[in-house]
């Protein structure tokens, strides 16, 4: 990974890059995946209300860029 430009952003609100290592035996992936899994499980029952109604306000804001034409379509993350 190449080391990103500086910021004049505090190191705090960075975005974390993360990198995998090729090495791991197939045990070991499962194993960070299972954790990642469990993590995301108890994130979501302490904070599932709050985190819909930040999902619904993101998604309200995108459809009003995309009707103001304020995206173009490289923007857009069509799954």
């Amino acid at each position: 990974m190449s080391p990103s430009p500086p910021s004049s952003l505090p190191a705090h609100l960075h975005p974390a890059g993360v990198e995998i290592p090729a090495t791991w035996t197939p045990e070991q992936a499962l194993a960070v995946f299972e954790l990642l899994d469990e993590i995301k499980e108890k994130i979501w029952a302490l904070y599932s209300c709050r985190l819909q109604d930040l999902l619904q306000e993101q998604q309200q804001a995108s459809r009003a860029d995309d009707d103001n034409g304020l995206t173009t379509s490289s923007d857009r993350r069509d799954f």
